[in-house]
């Protein structure tokens, strides 16, 4: 696909962590202004704020049919499930795979509890050609949100120990095979010139996977946590081979999809942009930038922790431990750094080296954004920022994390 279309290098989820990332992709909003701050809970009773307008109900409006299929995880009460947020059609699960109970669900009914995880690829995939298969005489939407690599994994016998690579990479063959599955099906039905097909993630890795050297993982908020990949794959409108270093994010996937639909935009503001000139390379790499983008504000839940404006990313605040640490309850907390931390992602993609003292007029820059930003938010966004401010600020050694929280 990245060799038929378009490969973004410098493109980030909205949060590091699922439910609020599959929020802000399917709003173009960030997840702290739709209700979605934290990874939701089988026994939650909220989900997507219910005012919220999703690419699917846009797309439904305009003509499209709507399907879902996969992992869901933004709400699992009736009224926020996908059948009532846009999509015509469901079958998947309505969170995590680690979580209970754990149905299978088609459009309102359990048809398996619980789900057998191992065929789960290979009847997410049939169901999506299936659907290609009889929406292909008009415009269609179809959302399939895998529910692997999540843990805990599970692969068909036909996969089982395939890959050479164990478990893990015998789990991501059979999602390679499966987008392979809907890429014939899109050919066969003769609508490959006709379709725009997109691949990325909701975070960066966790359980394995690679981060490409980046620092951090899943649930944090440095690069390694919210950079993912971003493929765009549309013959006759995407040239072949563009590689982009701009930077983007998941939140430009509604404005663009919007653009392309000629689908009517939701009242509510969107925080992405649109990308389109960036995908079909009319935006070329090192050109005066047509997409006129504020910073871009890194949350974990409440928490606004970093910043991003230009080539420059700020880190504000950070929690006192990596959140795979085991610990007592409320000793994880968020806190000010002793100073602002910057880096210049093009160059330093890892975070490696941090420049702040060398540019204090870039930080100012920066931060001053973020305090114009703030108000724009809800009220708990604002102040959990004031009350972040207001802690000890938080120091760490090289010999390892803090014994206590501010110390």
């Amino acid at each position: 696909m990245a060799s038929e279309g378009v490969r973004f290098q410098q493109f980030s989820s909205a949060n590091a962590v699922c439910s609020p990332a599959r929020a802000a992709l399917l709003t173009g909003r960030y997840p702290t202004r739709v209700g979605v701050p934290d990874v939701l809970q089988p026994t939650d009773t909220g989900g997507l704020s219910l005012s919220e307008t999703t690419m699917a109900d846009m797309l439904k409006a305009a003509g499209y049919a709507t399907m879902c299929i996969g992992k869901w995880h933004l709400g699992a009460p009736n009224q926020y499930m996908p059948t009532n947020r846009g999509f015509q059609g469901f079958y998947g699960l309505p969170y995590s795979n680690d979580m209970a109970p754990l149905p299978l669900i088609q459009n309102t009914t359990v048809i398996e509890q619980p789900a057998n995880l191992s065929t789960l690829t290979q009847r997410y995939t049939q169901q999506a050609v299936s659907f290609i298969n009889s929406a292909k005489s008009s415009p269609f939407f179809l959302f399939m949100p895998h529910t692997f690599p999540h843990i805990p994994l599970a692969v068909s016998t036909q996969f089982a120990g395939q890959s050479g690579c164990g478990l893990y990479g015998d789990t991501l063959a059979e999602i390679d095979w499966s987008v392979g599955q809907v890429l014939q099906a899109v050919r066969q039905n003769g609508l490959d010139e006709n379709t725009l097909v997109m691949v990325t993630s909701d975070h960066g890795p966790w359980f394995e996977g690679s981060n490409r050297g980046l620092h951090g993982r899943k649930g944090e908020s440095w690069e390694g946590g919210f950079r993912i990949p971003f493929i765009a794959r549309f013959p006759g409108q995407i040239p072949e081979g563009i590689v982009s270093n701009s930077f983007a994010t998941a939140m430009d996937i509604f404005p663009t999809v919007a653009r392309l639909a000629g689908a009517t935009l939701p009242q509510a503001p969107l925080d992405g942009q649109d990308i389109w000139p960036l995908m079909t390379g009319q935006q070329k790499d090192g050109e005066p930038d047509s997409i006129q983008r504020d910073a871009f504000l890194y949350f974990d839940s409440w928490n606004l922790q970093c910043a991003r404006l230009g080539t420059w990313k700020v880190h504000l605040t950070r929690y006192n431990t990596p959140p795979w640490i085991p610990l007592p309850d409320n000793w994880r907390v968020n806190l000010p750094l002793l100073a602002p931390e910057l880096y210049n992602l093009d160059a330093d993609p890892a975070e490696t080296t941090e420049l702040a003292s060398s540019h204090p007029e870039i930080v100012s820059a920066i931060t001053a954004r973020v305090q114009a930003l703030l108000p724009t938010f809800p009220s708990t966004v604002q102040s959990v920022w004031s009350n972040t401010r207001s802690m000890t600020p938080c120091y760490c050694t090289a010999g390892g994390w803090p014994t206590a929280p501010g110390q």
